[in-house]
């Protein structure tokens, strides 16, 4: 069994510890830095745990709820920098990945904490996984907590123009999504305030269920997507953001490892936004292991691009 087949185990050993799951169960399982660092650890001998950053040079601001579901109580954490800014700040969204699955907003909570660092107000989400509910509610959470964002800029002393979304793995098609669709009504809840997004960053993550050259069906999307690519075809390429780029889409980064399934579409998608003079970047990792942005050294790359990018984007140096 090859590296990536063995992170996409521990995703699908939910199903087999929840044979009989319906809509609205929470798996005990979860997909978390311990797991991917012994996973990758095997195969990769430079592999090194990422741990939390315990400073007084951040503000902690945890477990906050923002979104009340059906089924659960949707939290976010928020990392600020003590320092009292001279301008307001840029925020940007995290979204964990897990095939939509698993995963929580722990796992990108070391990032969330670094880009604070940076001058940036991190902000790490749960969202709606399958067990709980399918497409698309996750996009309207992710949505959601965009407007969250906006909502409380002046009490984190946020820009509510400057907020970008950056998602790995499964969250990496979510944040995408949610950066293409802002001006679409398919989804659209009128809500206020906008839940446009200014920039966003994809760590390795898909941008096409239907590219001819898309990773092959798997029960991950199945599930999420609420039936098999021939069964429910509208809701796999509907939930594809290359589908909808255009001349709102924000800039966009991606972040690449080495799996070309995983990168299918991606330079089309880069030409749209050429053609629209949309800035966008392409970040490759060639030697990076499946989950390489949860683990040092790949962790310090991903940072340093998307610190570059987003400092870029506005206008931070």
């Amino acid at each position: 069994m090859n590296l990536l087949s063995k992170i996409s185990s521990l995703l699908l050993f939910i199903l087999c510890c929840t044979p009989n799951w319906t809509i609205g169960q929470t798996s005990e399982s979860t997909y978390n830095l311990v797991d991917i660092y012994k996973a990758t650890k095997q195969n990769y001998d430079s592999a090194k745990m990422i741990t939390p950053l315990n400073t007084e040079d951040i503000k902690y601001n945890e477990d906050i709820v923002y979104k009340k579901t059906r089924y659960k109580k949707l939290e976010l954490d928020v990392y600020c920098p003590s320092k009292k800014p001279k301008k307001l700040m840029p925020a940007v969204i995290l979204v964990h990945g897990g095939g939509w699955l698993t995963g929580q907003k722990e796992n990108q909570r070391v990032m969330a904490q670094h880009l604070a660092q940076n001058g940036f107000v991190g902000v790490s989400i749960a969202y709606s996984l399958s067990l709980e509910a399918r497409y698309p509610a996750a996009v309207f959470d992710v949505k959601d907590a965009v407007r969250w964002v906006r909502k409380n800029a002046k009490k984190y002393k946020i820009n509510p123009n400057q907020i970008a979304v950056m998602g790995a793995d499964s969250g990496g098609l979510l944040a995408t999504l949610a950066g293409v669709t802002s001006h679409l009504k398919i989804f659209s809840t009128d809500d206020e305030p906008s839940d446009e997004i200014q920039a966003v960053i994809n760590i390795d993550g898909i941008v096409s269920f239907v590219h001819q050259n898309a990773p092959a069906e798997n029960s991950m999307a199945s599930i999420w997507l609420n039936g098999s690519r021939d069964k429910n075809e509208n809701a796999w390429k509907e939930a594809s953001p290359l589908q909808y780029v255009g001349e709102h889409t924000p800039p966009i980064l991606f972040i690449n490892g080495p799996n070309p399934e995983i990168n299918a579409g991606k330079s089309d998608m880069t030409t749209l936004l050429k053609i629209f003079q949309t800035y966008t970047e392409t970040r490759t990792i060639p030697s990076a292991p499946p989950a390489f942005w949860l683990m040092d050294p790949w962790f310090d790359m991903t940072l340093d691009y998307s610190v570059d990018f987003l400092n870029k984007v506005f206008g931070q140096s």
